[in-house]
């Protein structure tokens, strides 16, 4: 697998103090980084990320439920830093690798529209939607079931998988930056705009970020998104941002007139666990909480296995050493992210920017996670980091995990059409679930008519024939 940006560890860190002790808990040197690289690649990620403490507390206020409320901006933004901090923190000393978790965006969507929006919960019942889903996988992950199917999947089609979120970040990455918008008579176009300032920071953070890269100067990633955001703050105090500056959050790209805000916890415990079960008919309820948990199921599982790809971290036979711990970590954040109503918490594709930087263990998570908990009181400073100094970094990354293509077998039908859709569906339908099961259906589907039905795991059937229900139930929705 493709090993990228790990530093030879120096004779100092083999020596005594802070740092060694840290080389020694995270074993940072065995798997060829240094804790110097480890601590660039977690400040990287929360770069990438940091968009999330404005934009799920954006998502989850903007709907009222049955009973009038609306959740308050400031207290969103304050759980959704603790939980994402939390279990970061949790993830990179548990399980040792250098994945990140906040609260999902789709997942945030699915509860404020669908079930705040459209079945009438009220937001303590929605979040006891997400509570059940993260234990119910929790269950799933103690089994051993979860790992089980993670390791069903053909080497191939996890290829494809982290092949496919590569292709996902870069168009996320061109779709934050105004880049690629919706368009008329056509899905997507390009944005005929390029006069404007904000077209013009996202292309000179680009040419930065990809220069440095090129150039394989060491934290290049993390370099470009700071030159770019001082970039978009001069530009946006000098200029007013011009035209198409759309702020992702309060006082974006902009000198913060403030560093510190209060902290507000009220949201804590405000779930209901039973609560939907008697806000619409059972088997709706349980359709309710399956269809979540399957779209966090192998959304984490796409995430995981592509990232650790990039990374290196596979072993010969394509799986990942002590999964079960990442799992249990992940299911866990699904749980108190509901249990905190900052809706469902799961791995970010955005830790591929810490992995393209070199970051290969825990370290790196708990770096990501510590500066959660710091914007949990510096919100108006994390705020200034604006989405076109981010998505140079994520087009960047797709870069890096797009090179996995040339080593699936594409002569073979078997194994190329369900990569191919692997990879188009998951950003063609924003969607790494959807991605995961046309991959899946199509691939067990082909074995079959080939008559190579034998070669497939029985567990794949089974997951196949879920994906077909799942598709099916939100045709018929």
């Amino acid at each position: 697998m493709v090993r990228r940006g790990c530093a030879v560890a120096t004779d100092v860190h083999r020596g005594q103090g802070p740092v060694s002790a840290l080389d020694r808990f995270f074993h940072v040197s065995e798997r060829g980084s240094t804790v110097r690289t480890e601590l660039v690649a977690g400040l990287a990620i929360w770069l990438t990320m940091a968009y999330i403490l404005f934009v799920n507390p954006a998502i989850l206020g903007s709907v009222p439920d049955p009973t009038g409320r609306s959740l308050p901006f400031d207290q969103v933004l304050t759980v959704t830093a603790l939980v994402a901090g939390v279990m970061t923190i949790l993830m990179g000393v548990v399980a040792n690798y250098p994945f990140a978790l906040a609260a999902g965006l789709g997942l945030n969507a699915f509860v404020a529209f669908t079930l705040v929006g459209g079945f009438g919960l009220t937001w303590p019942q929605a979040m006891g939607v997400i509570v059940l889903e993260g234990l119910a996988i929790t269950v799933l992950v103690l089994t051993g079931f979860r790992e089980a199917v993670l390791n069903a999947i053909p080497m191939d089609l996890k290829r494809a998988i982290g092949i496919g979120i590569g292709l996902f970040i870069a168009f996320i990455g061109l779709v934050n930056a105004g880049v690629v918008i919706k368009g008329e008579g056509t899905p997507v176009t390009l944005n005929p705009d390029f006069t404007s300032l904000r077209m013009l920071t996202f292309a000179l953070g680009f040419v930065i970020t990809a220069g440095l890269v090129a150039r394989r100067m060491r934290g290049a990633l993390l370099v470009g998104i700071l030159a770019t955001t001082v970039l978009a703050i001069v530009i946006n105090e000098g200029f007013g941002g011009g035209r198409l500056w759309e702020a992702v959050g309060p006082d974006v790209a902009r000198i913060p007139s403030r560093v510190v805000g209060t902290p507000d916890f009220s949201l804590l415990g405000d779930f209901s666990l039973t609560g939907v079960f008697d806000a619409v008919p059972f088997l709706t309820a349980v359709a309710l909480v399956v269809s979540v948990m399957l779209s966090d199921f192998f959304d984490t599982m796409g995430t995981v296995i592509g990232i650790a790809g990039e990374a290196g971290l596979l072993d010969r036979e394509g799986k990942l050493p002590g999964i079960n711990r990442v799992l249990l970590i992940d299911s866990l954040a699904a749980a108190a992210g509901g249990a905190a109503s900052a809706s469902s918490n799961t791995t970010y594709i955005e830790s591929a920017a810490g992995v393209s930087e070199g970051g290969r263990t825990g370290l790196t998570a708990v770096v990501v996670g510590a500066l959660f908990l710091v914007s949990i009181v510096a919100s108006p400073l994390a705020g200034v980091i604006p989405p076109e100094a981010t998505a140079p970094v994520l087009v960047i990354v797709g870069y890096f995990m797009m090179t996995l293509v040339r080593e699936i077998d594409w002569a073979d039908p078997g194994i190329g059409i369900p990569a191919l859709l692997t990879v188009g569906m998951m950003p063609f339908t924003y969607s790494i679930t959807n991605g995961v099961g046309a991959g899946f259906i199509a691939y067990t589907a082909i074995a079959v008519l080939r008559g190579r039905w034998r070669e497939v795991h029985p567990l794949l059937y089974a997951v196949s024939a879920v994906f077909v229900w799942y598709f099916v139930r939100g045709l018929l929705a």
